[in-house]
């Protein structure tokens, strides 16, 4: 622990997020001396911090076994906001600024009802520039967006959505081997960096957000590169995806992953 890390802790702050996490983890009721023992303290040490959490709302003391659990209050707190749009303006000011460097649009896409959904926009600065319309909805095996969120979606969710996508179901066997192959190299990569597969001229560079520590994909940056006009300017595309990725990182300190 580094000093400024030591000069600004809360123990009993500390103590009792400690407890909200350690009994989210648990699919049963705990008693108190359960909770110690799994946190590695005595009863004596978090009884009083078990009581300030139930005064609060935040678990609740089953009157007959004694035994705690979380409440719905946590749930409740994290959906007075919309999650996209704390996303939208986590991420309005990066895009922006990845927008102006890059001389290229760019936009922000989520997994909605198996499918890709266009959150944000920003157009390039440019006098030509290519547009997509938030809102718009796009499949998840023919787009560059699509191909990174199946590519760290969970296996199962993954099987789910392929089973039933129309777009999928058109496939022939070689091009679904293809898509299952190109989603392990995007894994590997970390990206996605390949002409588009739908319209002549453009380069698709895209990008998972959130998915370090195990946190899970929440969204995707996506640049579709016209390169018509990328040739005539001093960056690369190696330069843009550079670029996408530090854009890709401020996003996640703003969201807080």
């Amino acid at each position: 622990m580094n000093e400024k890390e030591s000069k600004y802790q809360a123990p009993a702050l500390d103590k009792g997020l400690d407890i909200l996490e350690y009994l989210s983890a648990q699919s049963v009721p705990l008693s108190q001396t359960e909770i110690a023992i799994g946190m590695e303290k005595t009863p004596n040490e978090i009884y009083r911090m078990l009581m300030s959490l139930a005064s609060r709302g935040y678990i609740l003391r089953d009157e007959i076994s004694g035994k705690y659990r979380l409440s719905l209050k946590l749930f409740y707190l994290s959906h007075r906001h919309s999650p996209i749009d704390e996303l939208r303006k986590a991420a309005q000011f990066p895009l922006e600024e990845l927008a102006n460097t890059i001389r290229q649009s760019c936009h922000l896409s989520i997994l909605y009802l198996s499918q890709v959904m266009v959150v944000s926009h920003v157009k390039s600065p440019g006098p030509i520039a290519l547009s997509t319309e938030e809102g718009s909805l796009f499949p998840l095996p023919s787009t560059a967006s699509g191909k990174v969120i199946l590519a760290y979606i969970t296996e199962a969710e993954r099987d789910t959505i392929l089973k039933n996508d129309i777009t999928f179901k058109r496939y022939g066997k070689v091009e679904r081997e293809d898509l299952l192959s190109s989603l392990i190299d995007i894994r590997e990569k970390g990206s996605y960096f390949k002409n588009s597969d739908s319209v002549s001229g453009i380069t698709d560079i895209s990008i998972p957000i959130g998915v370090k520590n195990n946190s899970g994909i929440i969204a995707c940056l996506t640049i579709s590169v016209l390169n018509a006009i990328n040739n005539n300017t001093a960056i690369t595309n190696d330069g843009i995806l550079n670029n996408a990725c530090k854009c890709v990182k401020k996003i996640e300190q703003r969201v807080g992953i």
